[in-house]
């Protein structure tokens, strides 16, 4: 009779996709499949007589002994999870099934490689916890330290970096940097002083480098934060080592950027919308609601300190008969000028604001004297003395001034805002071009030249 030859037991266990391991009583391997080397990049002569243990991942060493220890006192192990350490560097998840053989002293262990599902389920969770992040954040800071601990999680990135474009002056500044090298955090620059950023935000597709450095290549992975009307900056992770990014790393990072992109746009949005509530829409001088609370801090802060503020009504002379004659457009540029015009009479702590019309406020803070605040009256009068050049057209104009001191001429806002504009009305009555001061100074009126 004839009998059908059986393949040899090690070439069936070498088809195998996943490993089998026998690891003896003092954890050394005593046998490995040929599916040891696709998973752990060893060949199985590289490994028999080593320790098991000096192939694990050092943060999981502890837990696999306590396990491996448990598997010998009889107590077979059908799901236990770990992390090993490639040949090559790589971290890979191993599930294992394992018992032991009392009468051959050994381990007995099959090992199956579920790097791919754990990185799917690592990705997952991170995209989630992005959009999460992207949808609560209170303040880009905020998002950006968050989104940078999730891709830290997830992809190699000692470096993080945010770039926003500011079209307007074409330069790039840098909300959010987090070098775990030892390299100095960029300062505002040209966009074509970093090319490889450049090159991200002008194409609006990601780009990835590799440079040679040290032991291995600088990895760096760029992708455009965009809205709808092109790139607004990038998303950047740099690292270095063997491996580079891959093309999924890439669509992962490109996800994680749309979600930075549409919290950015969300975010300017609202402070565009604060912004506009807050300040006159034509000169973009702080409005009425605005300039009022900065006035009650400023004057709380002097009272703690005992110091002397001045509050400025400004109203133009002759404004209406410049629209009457010029049309409001004019108007509308004179009124521009005026502020710009006022911008340049103030020290950086000084405010000016604009409540209606063509009345303007300012408040100087911390001033060395009570006249200090009329010698700034006066240059602010003066600087509006010159003609003012306006499409074309040459339109002379004149203010009227009323200058009031805290605490001389009101204990509180409203009480200074009274007294400053009733000084403001003598000048005005008093045939204008000119500044009069409120009646608890010592000085005296100053006329115009």
């Amino acid at each position: 009779m004839e009998t059908t030859a059986i393949t040899p037991l090690g070439k069936i266990l070498d088809l195998l996709l996943d490993a089998i391991c026998v690891v003896d009583a003092e954890g050394r391997y005593v046998f490995v499949s040929a599916a040891f080397e696709r998973i752990f990049g060893y060949a199985p002569e590289e490994v028999i007589g080593r320790r098991m243990i000096e192939l694990v991942h050092p943060e999981d060493r502890e837990v696999t002994l306590r396990t491996a220890a448990a598997i010998m006192d009889g107590k077979p192990e059908s799901n236990f999870q770990n992390r090993y350490v490639r040949k090559d560097g790589e971290v890979v998840h191993i599930m294992w099934s394992a018992r032991w053989s009392e009468a051959d002293r050994v381990r007995i262990a099959v090992a199956r490689d579920i790097t791919a599902f754990k990185r799917g389920e690592s990705m997952r969770l991170a995209l989630h916890a992005v959009a999460e992040a992207a949808h609560a954040a209170q303040d880009l800071p905020m998002l950006f330290e968050q989104v940078h601990r999730i891709i830290g999680g997830i992809l190699p990135a000692t470096n993080f970096l945010v770039a926003l474009h500011d079209r307007t002056e074409n330069r790039l500044r840098f909300p959010c940097v987090a070098y775990g090298e030892h390299e100095a955090v960029p300062e505002p620059e040209a966009l074509a002083a970093d090319p490889r950023i450049a090159a991200v935000i002008r194409s609006g597709r990601p780009v990835q480098l590799a440079a040679a450095a040290g032991d291995g290549a600088t990895r760096w992975l760029g992708v455009p934060l965009q809205s709808k009307d092109g790139a607004i900056g990038a998303l950047v992770i740099e690292h270095r080592g063997k491996a580079g990014y891959s093309d999924a790393d890439s669509e992962l990072l490109q996800f994680v950027a749309t979600q930075v992109s549409t919290a950015i746009e969300r975010k300017q949005a609202q402070a565009r919308l604060h912004h506009l509530a807050l300040h006159d829409p034509l000169t973009d001088l702080p409005n009425r609601n605005l300039f009022g609370r900065q006035l009650d801090a400023t004057l709380a802060r002097a009272a703690s300190r005992k110091a002397h503020v001045a509050l400025l009504y400004i109203d133009l002379d002759g404004f209406k008969q410049v629209n009457d004659r010029h049309g409001h457009p004019i108007g509308d540029l004179l009124l521009c000028e005026v502020a710009t015009r006022l911008r340049g009479c103030l020290r950086e702590r000084d405010v000016a604001g604009r409540i209606g019309g063509d009345e303007f406020v300012v408040l100087l803070d911390a001033l060395a004297s009570p006249g200090h605040g009329v010698d700034i009256a006066e240059r602010i009068r003066a600087a509006l003395g010159p003609v003012f050049q306006l499409a074309e057209q040459s339109i002379p104009m004149s203010a009227s001034i009323g200058v009031a001191i805290f605490p001389a001429d009101g204990e509180d806002g409203e009480q200074l805002a009274r007294a400053a504009d009733r000084a403001m009305y003598r000048a005005k009555q008093a045939g204008g071009n000119q500044t009069r001061v409120a009646g608890g100074v010592d000085a005296v009126d100053v006329p115009g030249s």
